[in-house]
């Protein structure tokens, strides 16, 4: 059975995989084996001769386990775009059952699997299928990284509302600095705190250099340790 969590957002582009990656390390660190998955992503570049996306190749770095980068990333699409769509640009389909497969047999190998999401919670895949389905599929305690700027309460808020409409658990949230000028930032994370019902990992401020050793500083993972026992 898969022990682990997935990692959702109240957007894009609002440090997933940042979060991602320090937690695998902060778990590496206390001598767990972990495996840091992203099963889709859209936008590669070609690097030295090979197809690369960086969010795989960040956790790839974070975790521990001597993955290679298609177990990291199972299904790699080059169009950078909302998956659905490059998936049909590429006439690639993105199949439920192999994908579920796939995370199942590499994440079920590991202490700790920590699945990304792509985007916020509910970004379709193919006609039937979604990132809160794949949530659901899995049935792992959610994470929910919110991204500090205007409007992310209302975000966050709705997000949790999806996450436990769905009957998954909200394990616990990550502020994470998205404008560093973002005026009542304590105002904010109180208005988050009693609004989310679950404990915060930590307050990330913007960081000039986001690499998993770094964020895993600002991380705590004893609100997680419980639900590994579970």
């Amino acid at each position: 059975m898969m022990k682990g969590f997935f990692i959702t957002g109240t957007d894009t582009e609002i440090g997933k995989t940042a979060v991602t990656a320090g937690l695998a390390h902060a778990f590496a660190l206390g001598g767990r084996r972990v495996a840091a998955l992203k099963p889709i992503s859209a936008g590669l570049d070609f690097v030295d001769g090979h197809w690369l996306n960086d969010d795989v190749e960040r956790l790839l770095a974070a975790g521990n386990m001597g993955l290679t980068s298609a177990e990291v990333g199972a299904l790699q699409l080059r169009t950078a775009c909302a998956p659905h769509i490059a998936a049909r640009i590429e006439n690639e389909a993105i199949a439920r059952e192999p994908l579920l497969h796939a995370l199942r047999w590499v994440g079920g190998r590991a202490d700790v699997a920590l699945v990304e999401g792509v985007g916020g919670f509910r970004v379709p895949l193919n006609d039937d299928w979604d990132t809160a389905d794949l949530a659901a599929d899995l049935g792992l305690p959610v994470i929910l990284v919110v991204g500090l700027r205007l409007g992310c309460i209302n975000h966050a808020l709705l997000t949790a509302e999806a996450v436990r409409a769905r009957g998954l658990t909200l394990a616990a949230w990550v502020a994470n600095t998205v404008d560093e000028h973002q005026p009542h930032v304590t105002d904010n994370l109180q208005a988050l705190q009693s609004g989310l019902q679950a404990p915060c990992l930590g307050h990330v401020p913007r960081l000039a250099h986001a690499d998993h050793a770094t964020m895993a500083r600002h991380l705590s993972l004893a609100p997680l340790l419980g639900h590994l026992l579970a």
